[in-house]
């Protein structure tokens, strides 16, 4: 199956199934002598990883990383990274009842007729657990991005029509939704526990913050920064939508509204408000990227709904088995490991780049 490898020079290569033995992913491109544990891959799968409260799925699994290759004494080597997480609490008979049918909004329907087969156990390479891989390898991004003081924070902005209207950076791993708004975050604990008991589904946004992108990321025209981002987040199986900065909210302004004036701040040029999300041009312009995604409502719901067969009888589908009521919290880690891994990426690319002209007596 082709798609499987995202990124230029620091290319990352996923695999395995939700139910098969266990999933993994390859790294080409990680720098020699970049100091690599277990544990600073795992902190990041812990706070991915499922039955962790009672608002996501139920299912236990430790996701414990185990290091194959490319990392000798403490430090990587430069050689391929290879990353496995095995599976150990698999119930594939959940899925049986399933095998012969499709779940609305679902993959199932769109695999079967691509390949002509289709692993219905928690839905193969379509299921959220693919995603345990991506932050594997989005922590051995961090680490990078962190030695050039890059930092990625993300958050749930909205579950449903709640929406987050202060922000406490502090707050934002205290809460099992992942909000920066104590209040606002019992309110969607509280609405998801409803759509659960009703044996639904909640959808929401998920903001992200990067701090200390330096000016310069991005290739015009077709790898632009804001479209490489766009790319890498629209692959998470669950995400609808992106928008950068104001987003649609910008067709409401003016020019002279939305434009972000420069100024010079003691030699460097800086922005006086940052509607453009810190991209211009599909360049990082050096001010915080901000971006918003829409994570649609979990397809995998208990509720009777109407469908067809393989063999096109409709029919009526009960999803049994564990599933999240609300995948918010758990795509908050994923979507900062697509960030991390596309500016990697990004600055990898960058050090090819020889920038000439004029002098630094020149630069104001």
């Amino acid at each position: 199956m082709a798609g499987n490898t995202f990124g230029r020079l620091f290319r990352m290569t996923t695999f395995g199934e939700s139910h098969g033995i266990g999933i993994g992913v390859v790294l080409d491109g990680v720098p020699p002598y970049l100091p690599l544990s277990e544990a600073d891959i795992q902190f990041d799968l812990d706070r991915r990883r499922p039955g962790t409260s009672h608002i996501v799925t139920p299912r236990k699994e430790s996701d414990t990383v185990e290091i194959i290759s490319g990392v000798f004494e403490g430090q990587t080597t430069g050689t391929p990274l290879a990353l496995f997480i095995r599976n150990t609490n698999q119930k594939s008979k959940d899925y049986s009842n399933i095998k012969d049918v499709f779940r609305p909004g679902h993959a199932d329907f769109t695999y079967s007729e691509k390949y002509g087969i289709r692993d219905y156990r928690g839905g193969g390479r379509s299921s959220g657990r693919e995603t345990a891989a991506r932050v594997a390898a989005g922590a051995v991004a961090k680490k990078l991005l962190e030695s050039h003081n890059i930092h990625i924070l993300a958050h749930t902005k909205s579950v449903s029509n709640i929406t987050a209207t202060t922000f406490n950076e502090s707050e934002i791993e205290k809460n099992p939704v992942r909000c920066a708004d104590p209040a606002k975050a019992k309110e969607m604990i509280s609405a998801i526990e409803a759509a659960k008991k009703e044996g639904d589904s909640l959808g929401g946004v998920i903001e992200a913050v990067i701090r200390g992108c330096p000016v310069g990321l991005g290739d015009p025209v077709f790898d632009k920064l804001d479209a490489l981002l766009a790319a890498a987040i629209m692959s998470i199986g669950t995400i609808k939508g992106i928008e950068f900065g104001e987003g649609f909210a910008i067709t409401k302004m003016k020019g002279s509204e939305s434009n972000d004036e420069f100024f010079n701040d003691g030699g460097i040029i800086k922005t006086r408000t940052n509607h453009s999300g810190g991209i211009l041009g599909g360049i990082s312009s050096g001010e915080d990227i901000i971006l918003r995604a829409a994570i649609k409502p979990p397809s995998s719901i208990s509720k009777f709904q109407k469908t067809v067969s393989k063999s096109k009888k409709p029919t009526e589908i009960q999803v049994t088995g564990r599933h999240d009521p609300c995948i918010c919290p758990r795509v908050v880690p994923v979507i900062e490991a697509m960030i991390a891994v596309t500016l990697a990426d990004c600055l990898l690319v960058q050090k090819s780049v020889v920038v000439t002209g004029e002098s630094e007596e020149k630069t104001p």
